[in-house]
């Protein structure tokens, strides 16, 4: 209805105040975003401000109150045009979606197949169940644990049995922090005979896996103290 057009022009107008005011709220959020929704309302004030502020190397932050007060209500001057309208968020193609991440999938599953599977070690000689069962492994749990001092290597842990409680050296400081290992299940040498460390009585030997990447054998938290590991 040309008779309406003042009507219009008015109603566009605030609807483009709105999507600004929209913009400036979501600055902080989707920078990239509401940078480019100003540039397409052509609003010059706060894209000034913005590249003086990346001119001058800092990240662009538009404080609200400079920009939302009452004054600003008409920061839009009637009559501009405003710029190329773009998608600003394109629609996801799921079945591109879907295809990239099964070729992702494949890619990982022939990976993991061209792997370098580990060489077999050469291993130890046999042994028979009496030589085993000569070592006695036990349950125990991790009551303190602190740094040696004068060592990078070692720590010195008190570990409950359940019917005693012994200090152990282990040669694991470079791998565990003193805290990571307090209150923790671990499996002890209980049998293996007495050794000084750095001047440290050390009463059995933790059981662990790996030579470059040590890592300690964790128990269950409902394991019983004591208890023989065969």
């Amino acid at each position: 209805d040309p008779e309406k057009t003042g009507r219009l022009g008015t109603v566009l107008y605030n609807l483009l105040s709105v999507i600004r005011y929209a913009a400036i709220l979501l600055h902080p959020f989707l920078p990239g975003t509401a940078e480019e929704i100003l540039t397409e309302l052509n609003d010059r004030a706060i894209l000034a401000d913005i590249s003086e502020q990346k001119a001058a190397g800092a990240y662009p932050a538009l404080v609200w109150d400079n920009y939302l007060d009452d004054k600003a209500l008409c920061a839009l001057k009637a009559g501009e045009s405003v710029g190329e309208s773009k998608v600003l968020f394109a629609r996801i193609d799921e079945a591109k979606v879907l295809a990239d991440l099964e070729a992702e999938y494949k890619a990982r599953l022939e990976a993991a197949k061209a792997e370098k599977k580990p060489e077999k070690p050469e291993g130890c000689a046999q042994i028979g169940i009496d030589d085993f069962m000569k070592m006695e492994l036990r349950t125990a749990q991790v009551l303190t644990c602190e740094r040696v001092e004068k060592s990078k290597k070692l720590l010195k842990l008190t570990v409950d049995l359940g019917y005693e409680v012994r200090q152990v050296v282990s040669g694991i400081a470079a791998f565990y922090a003193p805290e990571d290992l307090i209150g923790k299940k671990i499996i002890l040498v209980a049998n293996l005979k007495p050794a000084v460390l750095c001047g440290i009585e050390s009463n059995g030997m933790i059981l662990a896996s790996g030579e470059e990447k040590v890592r300690v054998v964790m128990l269950a938290d409902d394991t019983p103290l004591g208890e023989r590991v065969r």
